[in-house]
Protein backbone atom coordinates (compact mmCIF):
# COMPACT_ATOMS: atom_id res chain seq x y z
CA UNK A 1 0.00 0.00 0.00
CA UNK A 2 3.00 2.30 0.41
CA UNK A 3 3.67 1.98 -3.30
CA UNK A 4 -0.01 2.71 -3.97
CA UNK A 5 0.15 6.01 -2.12
CA UNK A 6 3.37 7.13 -3.78
CA UNK A 7 2.23 6.12 -7.24
CA UNK A 8 -1.09 7.96 -7.05
CA UNK A 9 -0.09 11.10 -5.18
CA UNK A 10 0.85 13.07 -8.34
CA UNK A 11 -2.83 12.88 -9.37
CA UNK A 12 -3.68 14.89 -6.28
CA UNK A 13 -1.13 17.48 -7.36
CA UNK A 14 -2.80 17.74 -10.77
CA UNK A 15 -6.22 18.33 -9.19
CA UNK A 16 -4.78 20.96 -6.84
CA UNK A 17 -3.25 22.75 -9.84
CA UNK A 18 -6.64 22.63 -11.54
CA UNK A 19 -8.32 24.07 -8.46
CA UNK A 20 -5.85 26.93 -8.31
CA UNK A 21 -6.21 27.57 -12.05
CA UNK A 22 -9.98 27.87 -11.69
CA UNK A 23 -9.68 30.34 -8.86
CA UNK A 24 -10.22 27.99 -5.91
CA UNK A 25 -7.68 28.43 -3.15
CA UNK A 26 -5.89 25.26 -2.10
CA UNK A 27 -4.95 26.08 1.48
CA UNK A 28 -2.21 24.30 3.40
CA UNK A 29 -3.27 21.77 5.95
CA UNK A 30 -1.18 23.35 8.67
CA UNK A 31 -0.92 21.72 12.05
CA UNK A 32 -4.45 20.29 11.86
CA UNK A 33 -3.26 17.39 9.72
CA UNK A 34 -0.03 16.73 11.60
CA UNK A 35 -0.02 13.55 13.65
CA UNK A 36 3.18 14.56 15.46
CA UNK A 37 5.30 12.41 17.67
CA UNK A 38 2.27 11.15 19.58
CA UNK A 39 1.23 8.11 17.58
CA UNK A 40 -1.68 7.72 19.98
CA UNK A 41 -3.35 10.77 18.45
CA UNK A 42 -5.61 10.28 15.41
CA UNK A 43 -6.85 13.16 13.28
CA UNK A 44 -10.41 13.57 12.03
CA UNK A 45 -11.43 16.19 9.46
CA UNK A 46 -15.12 16.86 8.98
CA UNK A 47 -17.42 19.43 7.28
CA UNK A 48 -19.30 20.32 10.47
CA UNK A 49 -17.67 23.53 11.76
CA UNK A 50 -21.00 24.42 13.40
CA UNK A 51 -20.36 21.80 16.07
CA UNK A 52 -18.05 23.18 18.76
CA UNK A 53 -16.24 21.26 21.48
CA UNK A 54 -18.75 19.84 23.91
CA UNK A 55 -21.40 19.25 21.24
CA UNK A 56 -22.98 15.84 20.73
CA UNK A 57 -20.81 15.32 17.63
CA UNK A 58 -17.46 16.11 19.25
CA UNK A 59 -18.42 14.09 22.32
CA UNK A 60 -19.06 11.11 20.05
CA UNK A 61 -15.62 11.52 18.45
CA UNK A 62 -14.01 11.59 21.89
CA UNK A 63 -16.02 8.52 22.96
CA UNK A 64 -14.93 6.57 19.87
CA UNK A 65 -11.34 7.58 20.50
CA UNK A 66 -11.53 6.37 24.09
CA UNK A 67 -12.98 3.04 22.98
CA UNK A 68 -10.13 2.65 20.47
CA UNK A 69 -7.54 3.62 23.08
CA UNK A 70 -6.41 6.80 21.34
CA UNK A 71 -6.90 10.55 21.46
CA UNK A 72 -8.89 12.16 18.64
CA UNK A 73 -7.79 15.52 17.26
CA UNK A 74 -10.70 16.88 15.27
CA UNK A 75 -10.88 19.85 12.87
CA UNK A 76 -14.09 21.09 11.27
CA UNK A 77 -13.86 22.81 7.88
CA UNK A 78 -16.30 24.53 5.56
CA UNK A 79 -17.37 22.02 2.91
CA UNK A 80 -15.95 24.13 0.09
CA UNK A 81 -12.48 24.18 1.69
CA UNK A 82 -12.27 20.58 2.76
CA UNK A 83 -11.68 19.00 -0.66
CA UNK A 84 -8.71 21.19 -1.49
CA UNK A 85 -7.21 20.75 1.97
CA UNK A 86 -7.56 16.97 1.65
CA UNK A 87 -5.90 16.97 -1.79
CA UNK A 88 -3.01 19.12 -0.63
CA UNK A 89 -2.50 17.06 2.53
CA UNK A 90 -2.35 13.88 0.42
CA UNK A 91 0.30 15.45 -1.81
CA UNK A 92 2.35 16.32 1.27
CA UNK A 93 1.91 12.86 2.84
CA UNK A 94 0.03 14.47 5.71
CA UNK A 95 -3.54 13.17 5.35
CA UNK A 96 -5.94 12.96 8.26
CA UNK A 97 -6.69 9.46 9.56
CA UNK A 98 -10.45 9.90 9.12
CA UNK A 99 -11.91 12.19 6.47
CA UNK A 100 -15.65 12.91 6.32
CA UNK A 101 -16.65 14.50 3.00
CA UNK A 102 -19.74 15.37 0.94
CA UNK A 103 -20.65 12.31 -1.11
CA UNK A 104 -20.00 13.79 -4.62
CA UNK A 105 -16.42 14.55 -3.54
CA UNK A 106 -15.59 10.89 -2.83
CA UNK A 107 -15.01 10.01 -6.50
CA UNK A 108 -12.76 13.06 -6.95
CA UNK A 109 -10.57 12.03 -4.02
CA UNK A 110 -10.65 8.37 -5.04
CA UNK A 111 -9.48 9.12 -8.58
CA UNK A 112 -6.67 11.22 -7.12
CA UNK A 113 -5.49 8.26 -5.07
CA UNK A 114 -6.27 9.95 -1.77
CA UNK A 115 -8.56 7.27 -0.31
CA UNK A 116 -8.24 3.60 0.60
CA UNK A 117 -10.91 1.19 -0.57
CA UNK A 118 -13.12 -0.80 1.78
CA UNK A 119 -11.30 -3.90 0.51
CA UNK A 120 -8.12 -2.38 1.92
CA UNK A 121 -9.44 -0.82 5.12
CA UNK A 122 -11.99 -3.58 5.96
CA UNK A 123 -14.87 -1.21 6.66
CA UNK A 124 -18.08 -3.22 6.75
CA UNK A 125 -20.71 -1.74 4.41
CA UNK A 126 -22.95 -4.80 4.21
CA UNK A 127 -25.91 -3.13 5.95
CA UNK A 128 -25.83 0.08 3.91
CA UNK A 129 -28.60 0.61 1.35
CA UNK A 130 -27.01 -0.01 -2.08
CA UNK A 131 -28.41 3.18 -3.66
CA UNK A 132 -26.70 5.27 -0.96
CA UNK A 133 -23.43 3.33 -1.03
CA UNK A 134 -23.23 3.87 -4.81
CA UNK A 135 -22.36 7.54 -4.25
CA UNK A 136 -19.04 6.40 -2.77
CA UNK A 137 -18.17 3.94 -5.52
CA UNK A 138 -15.89 4.48 -8.49
CA UNK A 139 -14.34 2.04 -10.92
CA UNK A 140 -15.95 -0.92 -9.18
CA UNK A 141 -14.41 -0.03 -5.80
CA UNK A 142 -16.03 1.37 -2.65
CA UNK A 143 -14.35 4.24 -0.79
CA UNK A 144 -15.93 4.62 2.61
CA UNK A 145 -19.40 4.41 4.10
CA UNK A 146 -22.19 7.00 4.41
CA UNK A 147 -22.84 8.59 7.78
CA UNK A 148 -26.33 9.61 6.71
CA UNK A 149 -28.33 11.00 3.83
CA UNK A 150 -30.69 13.79 3.02
CA UNK A 151 -32.67 14.35 -0.12
CA UNK A 152 -35.54 16.32 -1.66
CA UNK A 153 -39.30 15.96 -1.45
CA UNK A 154 -42.37 18.18 -1.76
CA UNK A 155 -43.57 20.03 1.32
CA UNK A 156 -47.22 21.04 1.04
CA UNK A 157 -49.46 23.49 2.87
CA UNK A 158 -52.59 21.62 3.98
CA UNK A 159 -54.72 24.75 4.35
CA UNK A 160 -53.93 26.08 0.86
CA UNK A 161 -54.72 22.73 -0.72
CA UNK A 162 -57.97 22.33 1.25
CA UNK A 163 -59.19 25.80 0.23
CA UNK A 164 -58.39 24.96 -3.40
CA UNK A 165 -60.27 21.67 -3.20
CA UNK A 166 -57.16 19.54 -3.73
CA UNK A 167 -56.94 16.09 -2.17
CA UNK A 168 -53.24 15.38 -1.70
CA UNK A 169 -53.92 11.68 -2.26
CA UNK A 170 -54.80 12.55 -5.86
CA UNK A 171 -51.27 13.83 -6.57
CA UNK A 172 -49.56 10.77 -7.99
CA UNK A 173 -47.75 11.93 -11.15
CA UNK A 174 -46.89 15.06 -13.13
CA UNK A 175 -50.34 15.44 -14.69
CA UNK A 176 -52.16 15.29 -11.35
CA UNK A 177 -49.60 17.62 -9.74
CA UNK A 178 -50.06 20.18 -12.52
CA UNK A 179 -53.85 19.85 -12.18
CA UNK A 180 -53.49 20.58 -8.45
CA UNK A 181 -51.39 23.67 -9.21
CA UNK A 182 -54.07 24.89 -11.61
CA UNK A 183 -56.74 24.57 -8.90
CA UNK A 184 -54.55 26.41 -6.42
CA UNK A 185 -54.01 29.29 -8.84
CA UNK A 186 -57.73 29.56 -9.56
CA UNK A 187 -58.33 29.74 -5.80
CA UNK A 188 -56.10 32.82 -5.66
CA UNK A 189 -53.07 31.20 -4.07
CA UNK A 190 -49.57 30.42 -5.34
CA UNK A 191 -48.54 27.04 -6.71
CA UNK A 192 -45.02 25.75 -6.25
CA UNK A 193 -41.62 27.19 -5.47
CA UNK A 194 -38.19 25.66 -6.01
CA UNK A 195 -34.59 26.59 -6.75
CA UNK A 196 -33.49 26.84 -10.38
CA UNK A 197 -30.46 29.05 -9.68
CA UNK A 198 -27.41 28.74 -11.94
CA UNK A 199 -25.35 26.68 -9.49
CA UNK A 200 -25.19 23.11 -8.23
CA UNK A 201 -28.29 23.86 -6.16
CA UNK A 202 -30.25 24.35 -9.39
CA UNK A 203 -29.07 21.02 -10.78
CA UNK A 204 -29.74 19.32 -7.45
CA UNK A 205 -33.36 20.50 -7.54
CA UNK A 206 -33.88 19.69 -11.21
CA UNK A 207 -32.55 16.14 -10.98
CA UNK A 208 -35.69 14.53 -9.45
CA UNK A 209 -37.73 15.73 -12.42
CA UNK A 210 -35.01 14.78 -14.90
CA UNK A 211 -34.60 11.31 -13.42
CA UNK A 212 -38.36 11.08 -12.81
CA UNK A 213 -38.84 11.37 -16.57
CA UNK A 214 -36.48 8.46 -17.13
CA UNK A 215 -33.62 10.63 -18.41
CA UNK A 216 -29.92 9.84 -17.91
CA UNK A 217 -27.08 12.25 -17.16
CA UNK A 218 -25.06 10.77 -20.01
CA UNK A 219 -27.65 12.12 -22.47
CA UNK A 220 -28.94 15.51 -21.38
CA UNK A 221 -30.80 16.12 -24.66
CA UNK A 222 -33.02 13.03 -24.59
CA UNK A 223 -36.77 13.37 -25.12
CA UNK A 224 -37.21 12.47 -21.45
CA UNK A 225 -34.89 15.25 -20.34
CA UNK A 226 -36.70 17.70 -22.58
CA UNK A 227 -40.05 16.72 -21.03
CA UNK A 228 -38.71 17.48 -17.55
CA UNK A 229 -37.42 20.91 -18.52
CA UNK A 230 -40.65 21.62 -20.41
CA UNK A 231 -42.60 20.82 -17.24
CA UNK A 232 -40.78 23.52 -15.30
CA UNK A 233 -41.03 25.93 -18.23
CA UNK A 234 -44.78 25.35 -18.52
CA UNK A 235 -45.23 25.95 -14.80
CA UNK A 236 -43.61 29.38 -15.11
CA UNK A 237 -45.56 30.17 -18.27
CA UNK A 238 -48.84 29.16 -16.60
CA UNK A 239 -48.11 31.16 -13.45
CA UNK A 240 -47.94 28.05 -11.29
CA UNK A 241 -44.34 28.84 -10.25
CA UNK A 242 -42.82 32.32 -9.76
CA UNK A 243 -40.10 33.79 -11.96
CA UNK A 244 -38.06 34.17 -8.76
CA UNK A 245 -37.09 30.49 -9.05
CA UNK A 246 -34.38 31.61 -11.52
CA UNK A 247 -32.51 33.25 -8.65
CA UNK A 248 -33.83 31.22 -5.73
CA UNK A 249 -31.43 29.29 -3.57
CA UNK A 250 -32.97 26.47 -1.56
CA UNK A 251 -33.02 28.88 1.38
CA UNK A 252 -34.87 31.70 -0.40
CA UNK A 253 -37.24 29.19 -1.96
CA UNK A 254 -38.05 27.96 1.52
CA UNK A 255 -38.63 31.53 2.69
CA UNK A 256 -41.26 31.91 -0.04
CA UNK A 257 -43.03 28.76 1.11
CA UNK A 258 -42.85 29.91 4.74
CA UNK A 259 -45.07 32.91 3.90
CA UNK A 260 -47.98 30.46 3.82
CA UNK A 261 -49.07 31.49 0.33
CA UNK A 262 -47.69 28.52 -1.60
CA UNK A 263 -49.22 25.08 -1.97
CA UNK A 264 -45.92 23.25 -2.58
CA UNK A 265 -42.19 23.70 -2.11
CA UNK A 266 -39.40 21.42 -3.26
CA UNK A 267 -36.90 21.24 -0.45
CA UNK A 268 -34.97 18.93 1.82
CA UNK A 269 -34.87 17.15 5.15
CA UNK A 270 -32.77 20.00 6.53
CA UNK A 271 -35.89 22.23 6.55
CA UNK A 272 -37.83 20.03 8.98
CA UNK A 273 -36.98 22.26 11.92
CA UNK A 274 -38.09 25.35 10.02
CA UNK A 275 -41.26 23.61 8.87
CA UNK A 276 -42.32 23.11 12.47
CA UNK A 277 -41.80 26.82 13.08
CA UNK A 278 -43.74 27.93 9.99
CA UNK A 279 -47.04 28.31 11.81
CA UNK A 280 -49.21 26.21 9.48
CA UNK A 281 -50.00 22.55 9.00
CA UNK A 282 -47.79 20.92 6.41
CA UNK A 283 -47.20 17.51 4.93
CA UNK A 284 -44.42 15.88 2.91
CA UNK A 285 -44.81 13.99 -0.35
CA UNK A 286 -42.04 12.18 -2.26
CA UNK A 287 -41.52 13.87 -5.63
CA UNK A 288 -43.64 11.95 -8.15
CA UNK A 289 -42.26 10.46 -11.32
CA UNK A 290 -43.69 11.49 -14.67
CA UNK A 291 -46.02 8.48 -14.81
CA UNK A 292 -46.30 7.82 -11.10
CA UNK A 293 -44.27 6.33 -8.30
CA UNK A 294 -41.48 8.15 -6.48
CA UNK A 295 -38.85 9.86 -8.59
CA UNK A 296 -35.21 9.32 -7.70
CA UNK A 297 -34.00 12.45 -5.95
CA UNK A 298 -30.29 13.14 -5.48
CA UNK A 299 -28.69 12.17 -2.19
CA UNK A 300 -26.92 14.65 0.00
CA UNK A 301 -24.92 13.71 3.07
CA UNK A 302 -21.38 12.68 3.83
CA UNK A 303 -19.12 9.62 3.68
CA UNK A 304 -16.69 8.48 6.36
CA UNK A 305 -13.47 7.63 4.51
CA UNK A 306 -9.93 6.51 5.39
CA UNK A 307 -7.22 8.37 3.47
CA UNK A 308 -4.04 6.63 2.30
CA UNK A 309 -1.24 6.71 4.92
CA UNK A 310 2.48 6.06 4.52
CA UNK A 311 2.32 4.33 7.92
CA UNK A 312 -0.08 1.51 7.07
CA UNK A 313 -0.08 0.40 10.69
CA UNK A 314 -2.52 3.22 11.44
CA UNK A 315 -5.34 1.65 9.42
CA UNK A 316 -6.43 -0.81 12.11
CA UNK A 317 -7.21 1.94 14.62
CA UNK A 318 -8.69 4.22 11.94
CA UNK A 319 -11.04 1.41 10.98
CA UNK A 320 -12.11 1.07 14.63
CA UNK A 321 -12.87 4.80 14.78
CA UNK A 322 -14.86 4.73 11.52
CA UNK A 323 -16.78 1.64 12.65
CA UNK A 324 -17.64 3.32 15.94
CA UNK A 325 -18.89 6.47 14.20
CA UNK A 326 -21.16 4.43 11.93
CA UNK A 327 -22.42 1.84 14.42
CA UNK A 328 -26.19 1.42 14.73
CA UNK A 329 -26.64 3.42 17.94
CA UNK A 330 -24.20 6.15 16.98
CA UNK A 331 -25.75 6.54 13.52
CA UNK A 332 -29.13 7.05 15.13
CA UNK A 333 -27.84 9.76 17.47
CA UNK A 334 -25.74 11.50 14.82
CA UNK A 335 -28.41 11.46 12.11
CA UNK A 336 -30.94 12.84 14.57
CA UNK A 337 -28.52 15.69 15.30
CA UNK A 338 -27.89 16.34 11.59
CA UNK A 339 -31.55 15.87 10.50
CA UNK A 340 -30.37 13.06 8.22
CA UNK A 341 -31.96 9.77 7.29
CA UNK A 342 -29.74 6.87 8.31
CA UNK A 343 -28.07 4.79 5.55
CA UNK A 344 -29.28 1.43 6.91
CA UNK A 345 -32.81 0.01 7.10
CA UNK A 346 -32.25 -1.01 10.71
CA UNK A 347 -31.63 2.56 11.86
CA UNK A 348 -34.24 4.01 9.49
CA UNK A 349 -36.88 1.84 11.16
CA UNK A 350 -35.74 3.11 14.54
CA UNK A 351 -35.98 6.72 13.32
CA UNK A 352 -39.54 6.27 12.02
CA UNK A 353 -40.59 4.52 15.23
CA UNK A 354 -39.38 7.56 17.18
CA UNK A 355 -40.78 10.13 14.73
CA UNK A 356 -43.51 9.09 12.27
CA UNK A 357 -43.01 12.35 10.32
CA UNK A 358 -39.78 10.89 8.95
CA UNK A 359 -41.61 8.14 7.03
CA UNK A 360 -41.95 10.07 3.70
CA UNK A 361 -38.30 11.09 3.98
CA UNK A 362 -37.18 7.51 4.47
CA UNK A 363 -39.24 6.56 1.40
CA UNK A 364 -37.62 9.39 -0.57
CA UNK A 365 -34.11 8.35 0.52
CA UNK A 366 -34.79 4.74 -0.46
CA UNK A 367 -35.69 5.95 -3.97
CA UNK A 368 -32.79 8.42 -4.09
CA UNK A 369 -29.67 8.26 -6.22
CA UNK A 370 -26.12 9.55 -5.90
CA UNK A 371 -25.14 12.30 -8.32
CA UNK A 372 -21.92 10.49 -9.20
CA UNK A 373 -23.61 7.07 -9.43
CA UNK A 374 -23.54 5.11 -12.70
CA UNK A 375 -19.74 5.48 -12.48
CA UNK A 376 -19.89 9.15 -13.54
CA UNK A 377 -17.29 10.10 -10.96
CA UNK A 378 -15.49 13.34 -11.83
CA UNK A 379 -17.54 13.72 -15.02
CA UNK A 380 -20.52 14.82 -12.95
CA UNK A 381 -19.46 18.44 -12.19
CA UNK A 382 -19.14 19.27 -15.91
CA UNK A 383 -22.48 17.63 -16.71
CA UNK A 384 -24.14 19.44 -13.82
CA UNK A 385 -22.82 22.82 -14.93
CA UNK A 386 -24.28 22.38 -18.40
CA UNK A 387 -27.54 21.17 -16.87
CA UNK A 388 -28.05 24.24 -14.72
CA UNK A 389 -27.11 26.49 -17.65
CA UNK A 390 -29.75 24.74 -19.77
CA UNK A 391 -32.36 25.20 -17.04
CA UNK A 392 -31.53 28.89 -16.79
CA UNK A 393 -31.68 29.36 -20.57
CA UNK A 394 -35.03 27.62 -20.90
CA UNK A 395 -36.74 29.25 -17.93
CA UNK A 396 -35.52 32.72 -18.86
CA UNK A 397 -36.89 32.27 -22.37
CA UNK A 398 -33.57 32.70 -24.18
CA UNK A 399 -33.77 29.15 -25.57
CA UNK A 400 -36.38 26.45 -25.96
CA UNK A 401 -36.00 23.44 -23.64
CA UNK A 402 -34.96 21.34 -26.63
CA UNK A 403 -32.30 23.79 -27.85
CA UNK A 404 -31.01 24.43 -24.33
CA UNK A 405 -30.45 20.73 -23.69
CA UNK A 406 -29.01 20.11 -27.15
CA UNK A 407 -26.44 22.83 -26.55
CA UNK A 408 -25.75 21.45 -23.07
CA UNK A 409 -25.04 17.97 -24.40
CA UNK A 410 -22.72 19.39 -27.08
CA UNK A 411 -20.80 21.32 -24.42
CA UNK A 412 -20.37 18.21 -22.28
CA UNK A 413 -18.92 16.29 -25.22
Amino acid sequence: MNSFSRRRRPAAAVLISLAVATGVTACGSGSSGTKGADSGTYTVWDPYPQFAKGSAWTNLLDKCGTEAGVKVKRTGFDTSDLTNKALLAAQQGNSSDILIVDNPVVSTLAEAGVLTTTDDNKLDTSKVDPNLLAAGQSGGKTYGTPIGANTLALYYNKKVLKEAGVDIASVKDWASLTAALEKVKKAGKKGITFSAIGTEEGSFQFLPWFWGAGAKLTQLDSAQGESALSLWKDWLKGGYAPNSVLNNTQTTSWQEFATGDYAFAENGTWQLGNAKKAGFDYGVLPIPGASGGSAAAPTGGEFVTLPVQDDTGRYTTSQKLATCLTSTQNLYDTDTTLSYVAPTSEVQDKQVAANAELKPWVDAVKAAKGRTSDDLGTKYPKISEQMWKAVQSALSGSKSPKDALTDAQSAVK
